[in-house]
């Protein structure tokens, strides 16, 4: 309860100078995200954006035959819904719940009409886009050059880097539409990971039990976000590192 009594747990709404809060907080509207909720299809016209506090949002791609790929996450980072300020007012991916929690949602016209003061708030956004765009561009390079292990682990590590522990309720089913591979090839990966005693699969929820490991199976691609992050938005992710002694229960 906590997390859903403040909108600050977002940082890009904690950012926000204390007058642009008086003008945009009183109109955020808490929401419950489940698990699998499609808050935008491909081409839908976007009435509100969503500010997530302990959830994950992706934007995934959908091809013709129903294939699809993560190109992005969102959580307490920043906000799903960039092409409604950017002009575009829809977009051809689709927004879909990742990992459920709550989320601030706030209407379009409130959020543009702060825009166009020409203020913080644009220029947060403008910076957070573009670390946005980084992530994408990472994550377009990731899934061309890289392994399925070093996707996965750049993947598990962007989520972790969006949630208050360092558990994930997934199916590799679910996984597998995230980065857009098979089943069976993230069912080896995982499996891979888990014997080198880095994560704990079962019954559909990973726990990470050596982050660091993780982080050196990863490949350069989930740095770069990191520190495009840090530097466009001076935010570094809390980063759950348990001790050895934990790693081993």
């Amino acid at each position: 309860m906590a997390l859903a009594n403040s909108p600050k747990f977002n940082h890009l709404l904690a950012a926000l100078p204390p007058e642009v809060q008086e003008r945009i907080f009183p109109h955020l509207e808490l929401v419950k995200l489940p698990l699998r909720k499609v808050l935008y299809e491909s081409g839908d016209p976007m009435g509100h954006v969503y500010f997530p506090a302990d959830a994950i949002i992706s934007m995934q791609y959908v091809m013709e035959d129903g294939a699809s790929a993560a190109i992005s996450v969102v959580g307490n980072d920043g906000l799903m819904g960039v092409s409604l300020f950017m002009g575009g007012e829809s977009t051809p991916s689709r927004a879909i719940v990742q990992s459920a929690g709550n989320a601030y949602r706030l209407l379009g016209q409130k959020l543009k009409t702060e825009f166009n003061r020409h203020g913080d708030l644009l220029q947060l956004m403008l910076r957070y886009t573009q670390a946005l765009i980084t992530q994408m561009a990472q994550t377009a390079v990731c899934n061309r050059h890289h392994t399925i292990d070093q996707q996965l682990c750049r993947w598990l590590l962007l989520s972790l880097d969006r949630l208050p522990s360092n558990r994930l309720t997934m199916t590799q089913e679910f996984i597998a539409s995230m980065l857009g591979v098979r089943r069976e090839g993230v069912t080896q990966a995982a499996g891979r990971l888990q014997k080198l005693g880095i994560i704990d699969y079962k019954r559909g929820l990973i726990t990470v039990i050596n982050r660091l490991k993780l982080e050196q199976m990863s490949c350069e691609c989930y740095s770069v976000v990191v520190e495009e992050t840090e530097r466009l938005l001076h935010y570094l992710p809390p980063r759950i590192v348990l001790p050895p002694d934990t790693a081993k229960h």
